[in-house]
C-alpha cells in the first residue's frame, strides 16, 4: 500500500514539477495530489472488490464505479485550468497532464506498474522531448486587427496590403460613427508564424486616413 502510495507522488510529482517549471496554473503540488488521490480511490475500488467475493452482502458493490467517478471529477478540474482569450486557448496541455497523471494514478493503485510506468515515461517524453519539435515546427497564428479610419477609409487598400504582407482575412467587421464620420475595420486574421507585425504596424500606420490600429490574439 505504502509503495503504491509512493510511488504515485514520484511520478505525479515529477509530471507537476514540469509544469511548475513552465509557470502553468496545475502545478507540482496539483499533479502530484490528483496522482496520489487515484491511486487512494483504485486502491479502495480493488478492496472493494476483494470484500465483494467474500461477503455476500456486499457482492452487488461496483468497484469501477469510484474509478469513472474519479476521471469524471478530473475532468472538472481539468477544465478549470483552461483559458481562452480571444482566438487563442492556453491550459489544454496542463489540462491533459492531470488527465493522464490521473490514469497512471488509477494504474498505479491496481498494481497495474508496468503500464502506470510507461504512461509516464511518455507523458515525461511528450513535455520535455517534444517541446524541442514543437518550437521549431511552422504554424498558424490568429490574430484580431482594429483599423479606426476617418471618412476616407478605403477597404479595398487595406484588404490587399494585409494579403500582401502574407495575412489571410477570415472575417470582417464594420463599426461606423456618422456624427464623426469614423469607420472601424474589425478583422479576424490569420497569418504564418514568421510573419512580421512591424512591417503591417508600418504599412497601415502610414495611410493617410488611419487614425488607430489595434491588435490582439
Amino acid at each position: 500500500m505504502f509503495f503504491k502510495l509512493l510511488l504515485g507522488t514520484l511520478l505525479g510529482g515529477i509530471i507537476g514539477f514540469e509544469r511548475q517549471t513552465h509557470g502553468r496554473p496545475a502545478g507540482f503540488r496539483t499533479q502530484l495530489l490528483v496522482c496520489v488521490a487515484c491511486v487512494l480511490i483504485m486502491m479502495i475500488s480493488e478492496s472493494y472488490y476483494v470484500q465483494g467475493q467474500t461477503n455476500p452482502a456486499l457482492s452487488r458493490i461496483d468497484p469501477t464505479r469510484l474509478a469513472a467517478g474519479a476521471m469524471t471529477g478530473v475532468g472538472f478540474l481539468g477544465a478549470g485550468v483552461i483559458l481562452k482569450t480571444g482566438a487563442s486557448i492556453q491550459g489544454l496541455t496542463t489540462a491533459a497532464c492531470i488527465w493522464i497523471v490521473s490514469a497512471i494514478g488509477l494504474a498505479i493503485g491496481a498494481g497495474q506498474y508496468v503500464a502506470g510506468i510507461a504512461g509516464f515515461v511518455i507523458t515525461v517524453f511528450s513535455l520535455w522531448v517534444l517541446r524541442i519539435f514543437e518550437t521549431s515546427i511552422p504554424r498558424m497564428i490568429y490574430k484580431y486587427v482594429t483599423l479606426v479610419t476617418d471618412e476616407a477609409g478605403d477597404e479595398k487598400t487595406i484588404t490587399e496590403l494585409f494579403k500582401k504582407r502574407g495575412l489571410t482575412i477570415i472575417k470582417m467587421d464594420y463599426r461606423v460613427k456618422i456624427p464623426e464620420k469614423e469607420k472601424a475595420y474589425i478583422f479576424t486574421v490569420s497569418a504564418r508564424d514568421g510573419v512580421q507585425m512591424k512591417d503591417i504596424i508600418d504599412d497601415v500606420t502610414a495611410l493617410p486616413y488611419a487614425r488607430k490600429l489595434e491588435i490582439t490574439s
